[in-house]
């Protein structure tokens, strides 16, 4: 027989979420969590962003553009190749995004 997984109750954005979750990853996941939500609330702050999913996006992709400048200063990466792609990125994402919302 196999155990259930535990859960853990996590809130991002003042929305409740359960998150399964191995007892030796829980702090490192509320770490995560935390990190997640900060961002996703400073993006919100700014007032550029509507939607949840919109600033669950730019959140990711600033989240993603921390880890690879984090991977380059220890890799060799090439941050300003990496930045403008993030760059075009965010902006296609954005673009795309608003588009949608007029649909809706």
């Amino acid at each position: 027989m196999t155990a259930k997984p535990k859960t853990l109750d996590v809130s991002i954005m003042g929305r409740a979420y359960k998150v399964a979750c191995a007892d030796e990853e829980r702090e490192a996941l509320t770490a995560a969590v935390e990190y997640l939500d900060r961002k996703m609330n400073e993006i919100k702050s700014a007032g550029k962003v509507a939607s949840a999913e919109r600033i669950a996006v730019m959140a990711a992709l600033n989240i993603a553009h921390e880890l690879l400048i984090a991977k380059k200063n220890h890799n060799g990466f090439d941050s300003e190749s990496w930045k403008r792609r993030m760059a075009a990125m965010e902006a296609t994402l954005t673009e795309t995004l608003s588009q949608q919302d007029k649909l809706l």
